[in-house]
């Protein structure tokens, strides 16, 4: 199938994802089957003073393809600079974040704040779209609250300007991640949007979920976020669900390999203190629901030794019962952080 220009597998996207979606994590998501992947959100304010931490951001390995890099900002023209680095890079595409609810990023008019004035909105595009001949893609939400939910609007002004597709988290700006996603919202969006495909974005925790919500509100793709989080299989599993075959629940020990895919990655990207960091908060996400989930996760935000870590996580891994309580998929730390 394709997505704007992109010919991908399956229609199941790893979202954005704020201090997560790092290359590391990119790059086993990509292992294990994500038609697309995109990076955190990097600040095209941080690009334009050249900060180091900033630019480490754009950093990609070959086999993430097809990725693209997210820039977020206030500016046009800073926008539009951002974005000529990141095909500068090498990127596939250049996402906008239009969708970040974070008060520090709306409150100087960036992230969610961008869709509240329409027409300046449509200006920022047209100038992104000319600075780059990689494509140029969106993400947003359905409004910024209750009472203006104006998506179909900032569809049309994406689609005028040359944007390449827009997805669309489901809730407003003013919900955050809280309550549900609206997806028959977003399917009467995808049915007035016109010839730009629409991603749907929201509360996708199963594959099973995935595939049922891609069918029934004919979204062009969706974008999984926390669901990943606790099944790093998932685009695995989404993909043979689509074609109508049935796949086995990872036990302990399959979790075990993913995370002697991961310790290298880490290691090598962010060093050792960093790695360890990183590393806390997998383990704390790849364990969740299973049996002594909690007791581990005390002990791996409390290790400060990164080989006694490491040990401790294929210790626990290796030693757990196959089965999981589903109900752990609420979890207030497993929410959150998208871009």
């Amino acid at each position: 199938m394709r997505l704007g220009p992109f010919e991908i597998a399956h229609p199941f996207i790893l979202a954005p994802m704020a201090g997560i979606t790092h290359s590391p994590f990119r790059r086993i998501m990509r292992r294990h089957g994500a038609a697309l992947v995109v990076s955190e959100l990097i600040s095209a304010n941080g690009i334009a003073y050249m900060g180091e931490k900033t630019l480490g951001l754009l950093k990609f390995s070959p086999e993430e393809r097809h990725l693209g890099l997210q820039i977020f900002g206030e500016d046009g023209t800073r926008l539009a600079d951002a974005a000529r680095l990141v095909e500068k890079m090498g990127a596939d595409f250049v996402d906008l974040n239009l969708a970040c609810p974070v008060p520090k990023v709306v409150k100087k008019g960036g992230g969610a704040a961008m869709c509240r004035d329409v027409p300046r909105l449509a200006k920022v595009l047209e100038e992104v779209v000319r600075a780059v001949k990689i494509p140029v893609t969106i993400k947003i939400r359905t409004g910024w609250d209750a009472d203006s939910r104006n998506a179909l609007e900032v569809v049309r002004a994406a689609s005028d300007s040359g944007v390449t597709w827009v997805a669309v988290h489901g809730r407003t700006r003013a919900q955050g991640y809280s309550g549900e996603a609206d997806w028959e919202f977003l399917g009467n969006l995808k049915a007035h949007a016109g010839s730009i495909p629409i991603i749907g974005n929201g509360d996708l925790v199963t594959p099973e979920l995935a595939c049922e919500r891609y069918r029934k509100y004919g979204v062009d793709a969706v974008m999984i976020g926390r669901g990943v989080l606790r099944n790093p299989f998932f685009f695995e599993q989404a993909s043979r669900v689509f074609v109508g075959e049935s796949y086995v629940k990872p036990g302990p020990l399959e979790y075990v390999e993913v995370l002697k895919e991961l310790a290298p990655l880490f290691d090598e990207h962010f060093g050792e203190q960093g790695s360890l960091i990183h590393m806390r908060k997998f383990l704390a996400w790849f364990s969740s629901g299973f049996p002594g989930c909690h007791e581990f996760r005390s002990k791996v935000f409390s290790q400060i030794d990164r080989q006694t870590l490491w040990a401790e996580a294929l210790r626990f891994f290796s030693s757990i019962p196959v089965g999981r309580d589903l109900g752990h998929l609420q979890e207030k730390f497993l929410m959150g952080g998208e871009g």
